[in-house]
């Protein structure tokens, strides 16, 4: 799976011959930094590899990096915060992976918002769900002491109760492309 965050862009998989680890590499060694003092683990350089960087992580450390991001969520604009955390030649790449990423667009993603009474509405008249405390979820602070099997069960948890509050805001169709260009 490919991740972009506001402090870089990674690349996960598990390979075959070691279906306990997650394999994270990136084009740059700043982008695992975080992941790696999470999980105390060395960064690799594997400059013959399709990715020229590398850690070598288990499921509790790299989920919870992951929570970390999506936890730590408090800008308004990705990209305008790419510009301040990496500055602009990494953003210009994050740009074109944004515009070719247009092609993929269904049909229905530009057709008119509609209300229960069938009449046209704008994103600004969909208000979003705020209700929610500012960070998606709180990490506990002794989930390091946990099993590996419990920080899983800990994060598939966490990771329905997001999916229930995504899908929640997603039935009210606001047309977030607006938004950005605001």
């Amino acid at each position: 799976m490919w991740i972009f965050t506001d402090t870089g862009f990674i690349s996960a998989v598990r390979k075959p011959e070691h279906p306990g680890v997650v394999t994270v590499r990136s084009r740059d060694r700043e982008s695992l930094e975080l992941l790696a003092a999470k999980a105390q683990v060395e960064i690799k350089r594997s400059p013959h590899g399709d990715y020229p960087y590398r850690v070598f992580v288990g499921d509790g450390p790299f989920i919870e990096w992951f929570l970390d991001r999506g936890s730590e969520l408090s800008y308004s604009n990705f990209k305008n915060r790419v510009v301040q955390t990496r500055g602009k030649k990494f953003a210009s790449a994050l740009n074109q992976v944004w515009s070719a990423m247009l092609s993929v667009e269904d049909d229905e993603a530009r057709s008119p918002l509609l209300d229960t009474d069938g009449n046209s509405i704008s994103h600004s008249d969909a208000q979003p769900h705020t209700s929610h405390k500012k960070h998606l979820t709180k990490v506990p602070a002794d989930l390091a002491d946990l099993s590996e099997e419990e920080q899983i069960a800990w994060a598939e948890k966490a990771a329905e109760d997001l999916r229930a509050r995504v899908f929640e805001s997603e039935a009210k169709e606001v047309n977030w492309s607006e938004e950005e260009k605001s």
